[in-house]
């Protein structure tokens, strides 16, 4: 046997940066790929890694003490590195630079999510909560068992989310939105007008066209914590202030990095989620990645993407079966979320251009909301209608044509009104 089959090649070293969902399942997926070499994941939080949805919903009510994935890290072999932040990367020298020195990679992969936007001028005040971590969730569980006022700024996903919580703990809550209705930068005014109702029916007061100019402290001992002064001059008297105006992709640790960014920040990667850079990956809501189906590059900040994409990033690493390449990462885009006592989950990806069609009465339990582009269906949201929600993702997938006067009437299954 000659001296250079007797040489073994050594193991690719992964390092994947981020310990949230995208990271763990990227590491997790890289063993079930049959990937041999060294896997290291690094989280900045000192937490074991844990999911995220729980914190604005059980977390937050003191029904669960946490929500730490159920991994075995040590036996499938993954080495975790807690507690140490990302400071940059050195793509040419393959090397990733941390709170803790320099880590050689082989294969990079970026998952570290996103971070919330914070309020101007309302940085490091006491009282004035954000919700995206876990120490975050454990701030806020107190404000909520002692049944606070509070004031929540902004009417999306998280502050709806929050807000359902608060009311359900007894707290009083105003939301203040500065758009002119709740979910503004994620549905049309016509479907997001029935959900204005909702905070009405749960007891919670609803502000819309109301902008945040100050958060002030309160006036002393017996007085509410905060004052929230608006734009029109209203001042709101809170013992809490919870910000939910919105998130970008954590990302701004590459600067100099030479990794291609898009205008939101992301990373931008490719169909099989690689970036400009050699050797190096990104998934989750850090990265934006090209649609074949939807024919734009889509960033989208959802527990579903951070469960998905990670498949196709182990697949590139660890490689196929029989060598093939890879599926190009093209997924239906998938949320939920629970408000004021009804289930909303959303499937696919629409725009002002395409057309809208109803299943149902918006002012009843429950009703969807369905985007056609042409024949074939582009998006649905179904609240409390998860059969509708099931069907009509496969029917996105497969880019089923479908039947408009079918597609209308809510009594029929959502699979049998197809062209």
């Amino acid at each position: 046997m000659s001296e250079q089959t007797q040489e073994r090649t050594p193991e690719r070293r992964v390092v994947v940066v981020g310990a949230g969902m995208a990271g763990v399942q990227t590491a997790v997926a890289l063993r079930e790929r049959g990937f041999t070499g060294p896997v290291t994941l690094i989280g900045a939080e000192p937490h074991q890694p844990y999911d995220r949805p729980p914190l604005s919903k059980t977390i937050l009510l003191g029904t669960a003490e946490g929500s730490a994935f159920d991994v075995d890290f040590e036996a499938l072999g993954i080495t975790l590195r807690l507690g140490c932040a990302a400071l940059g990367v050195r793509p040419a020298e393959h090397v990733l630079d941390t709170s803790e020195g320099p880590v050689p990679y082989d294969c990079l992969v970026l998952a570290t999510g996103a971070e919330p936007l914070r309020l101007p001028g309302a940085e490091g005040v006491p009282g004035v909560h954000l919700l995206r971590t876990l120490d975050d969730a454990e701030r806020l569980r107190p404000v909520l068992a002692r049944q606070h006022d509070i004031v929540v700024v902004g009417a999306g996903w998280i502050g709806a989310e929050f807000a359902t919580a608060a009311r359900e703990a007894g707290c009083a809550v105003t939301v203040v939105e500065a758009a002119d209705r709740p979910l503004a930068g994620a549905l049309p005014a016509e479907v997001a007008a029935p959900m204005t109702q909702w905070y009405a029916e749960a007891g919670a007061v609803l502000r819309t066209h109301a902008r945040v100019e100050r958060v002030e402290q309160g006036e002393g001992p017996g007085q509410p914590g905060h004052v929230v002064v608006l734009d029109d001059g209203s001042r709101l008297p809170a013992d809490a202030v919870v910000v939910g105006i919105g998130a970008r992709p954590a990302t701004a640790w590459l600067a100099g990095s030479q990794i291609a960014l898009g205008a939101h920040g992301e990373v931008l990667a490719d169909d099989r989620l690689r970036t400009s850079a050699t050797d190096v990956y990104a998934v989750g809501d850090c990265a934006s990645f090209p649609s074949g189906r939807y024919g734009e590059r889509l960033l989208v900040h959802h527990w579903d993407n951070a469960l998905q994409g990670p498949r196709t990033v182990a697949a590139d690493i660890a490689g196929a079966p029989g060598g093939e390449a890879p599926e190009a990462y093209d997924p239906v885009p998938y949320f939920w979320s629970e408000q004021f006592g009804r289930f909303v989950q959303y499937a696919g990806h629409h725009t002002a251009a395409d057309t809208i069609l109803w299943r149902g009465d918006p002012a009843s339990a429950a009703w969807t909301v369905c985007w056609l582009r042409g024949s074939r269906l582009a998006a649905l949201l179904a609240v409390g209608r998860p059969r509708d929600l099931a069907q009509g993702r496969r029917l996105i997938q497969a880019g089923t044509a479908m039947d408009p006067r079918l597609l209308a009437d809510p009594a029929k299954p959502l699979k049998a009104a197809t062209a």
